[in-house]
């Protein structure tokens, strides 16, 4: 393995905002580095993929309001890297496209310091094509030009030939110039491009706050005016823009606009918070309960060793399988051990999680509560029957006291505990005033209760705000806080919940 006693720096294209959109390379790029210098237009989600330990710098800059200056990059660059770190500088779109990314590699070469460029995603090219803009096409543009809409200021002349774009009869692609879209059509028009040339803006691509205004180059400016268009956004001429009524598909997702906030543990939010991002949602992750495994397994030790006494066991969450197996494997003991034991899932998200580990549940309510459970064990004879109910430490006691009341034996093991989990309050706060949520999903109780808890008094944080529940249990929280529940699905799972959150919006 060769070793550098100088560090590295990697110029990484970090894509067009869609964290989604990034290579393979440079995640992996991301995931190895010891620090992560990146800009403005770089997603910061993309940030959760550093190790841990990673230095994390921003050198964000945007018009009229630098973090830090050029040249105070490069030499952050070549410091970092002499210290003998890996160094990622993390770039909006790709490196060497209006991205200064030939500029940061003349000085590390300059310097001396060793570097490697991993190319992303355009926004030139990444953007039009999620308006449903395609650059070119056999029946309007064979040619597309990439122009700068904001050339360095020291230059004594500009290097743009605009009559040149004119006669070109292809596609015209301006970066970084919605500030100066009123002089740009101008320009074009002045060289004798038609006013009547399609034309389109679009503000924020490729992510959920996605808006895309279009008309033509004598009108566009004004409409961009009157729609309050702001940068980052990308200006397309050219007679491709009218394709875009046809194939529009990205702003087309039923959930797209809609902004969502989702509670769930951290290591169990991306099951619900993709597909819905995947439906044009913008989710805001916030857990507000963290699962907590119990700090002494004594307890539980001794029922796995016994575990062949138990004629059913019964499973409540995918947090109570996961710790149950986990701590049987540590025991020294799979899931033969279990082979004289009827098994209960209380819904299908439990269900899968014991079929994960290999087990298919003998029973799976029709309606995935205690309430539901109970109803079709009612037909079974408990009398004298032993039954394990591995749970949270803090769960509602209908379902052990009615087990008791058929006759069966009941074991109670607490697992895991739900608690809160570092929450800044401020932050949280300012998140409910400073974004337009649309809805707050809850899928358990304790989240409701950690809720209700950060926002106090505050009850006009959540004004015009609507709530979605998973099931009648949590809804029930949540109208013990005064709160109206606007959805609740058929069947208590995710599948279900994010169905009927789509219909929910398009009713509306």
């Amino acid at each position: 393995m060769k070793i550098h006693s100088k560090g590295k720096v990697i110029l990484v294209g970090a894509g067009p905002g869609d964290p989604g959109l990034i290579t393979l390379k440079a995640f992996n790029a991301i995931r190895q580095a010891d620090v992560i210098i990146y800009d403005n237009l770089s997603n910061r989600n993309l940030l959760s993929g550093a190790k841990e330990g990673a230095e994390i710098i921003y050198a964000g800059k945007e018009a009229g309001r630098h973090t830090m200056r050029q040249d105070e990059i490069n030499t952050l660059m070549i410091d970092k890297a002499n210290a003998g770190l890996m160094v990622v500088r993390l770039k909006g779109g790709d490196p060497f496209i209006f991205g200064r990314g030939g500029e940061e590699a003349e000085e590390l070469s300059k310097a001396g310091i060793e570097f490697e460029i991993i190319p992303g995603i355009s926004s030139a090219i990444a953007v039009p094509a999620y308006a449903g803009i395609p650059l070119t096409h056999r029946e309007y543009a064979s040619t597309v030009t990439f122009i700068t809409g904001h050339e360095d200021p020291k230059k004594d002349h500009s290097m743009i030939s605009w009559h040149a774009l004119v006669k070109s009869g292809g596609t015209l692609v301006f970066l970084m110039g919605v500030g100066r879209l009123k002089e740009i059509c101008q320009r074009l028009m002045e060289e004798g491009m038609s006013p009547d040339t399609p034309a389109a803006v679009i503000e924020k691509g490729t992510l959920p706050e996605q808006r895309c205004i279009a008309g033509s180059l004598k009108d566009i400016s004004k409409k961009a005016e009157s729609s309050h268009i702001m940068p980052p956004a990308i200006i397309v001429i050219g007679d491709v823009v009218q394709l875009r009524d046809k194939i529009r598909w990205f702003e087309d997702r039923p959930l797209f606009g809609k902004t969502i906030v989702v509670t769930r543990p951290k290591d169990q939010i991306e099951e619900l918070a993709s597909p819905l991002e995947e439906l044009g949602a913008r989710c805001i992750r916030f857990p507000l309960i963290e699962i907590r495994p119990i700090d002494r397994w004594e307890g539980l030790d001794r029922i796995i060793r016994r575990i062949d006494r138990y004629n059913w066991i019964i499973f409540t969450s995918v947090n109570g399988v996961k710790i149950f197996f986990d701590r049987l494997y540590y025991n020294g003991f799979d899931i033969r051990e279990l082979s004289d034991a009827k098994i209960a899932a209380i819904g299908p998200a439990t269900a899968k999680g014991l079929r994960d580990v290999g087990i298919i549940a003998d029973l799976i309510p029709s309606e995935h509560t205690a309430e539901g459970l109970l109803k079709e064990m009612e037909s079974l004879d408990l009398k004298g029957l032993r039954v394990l109910l591995p749970r949270a430490k803090e769960a509602r006691e209908i379902l052990p006291l009615e087990l008791v009341n058929m006759g069966a034996i009941v074991d109670e093991i607490p697992l895991y505990d739900t608690v809160m989990p570092h929450i800044n309050e401020e932050e949280f706060q300012q998140i409910l005033t400073s974004e337009k949520i649309d809805m707050i999903i809850f899928t358990s109780s304790s989240a409701v209760k950690n809720f209700f808890y950060l926002i106090g008094d505050n009850r006009d944080l959540i004004k015009g705000i609507h709530f979605a529940c998973i099931g009648p249990i949590c809804a029930e929280s949540v109208h013990s806080f005064g709160i109206k529940v606007d959805l609740i699905p058929d069947r208590y799972s995710i599948p279900s919940l994010i169905e009927s959150i789509i219909k929910f919006f398009k009713e509306r």
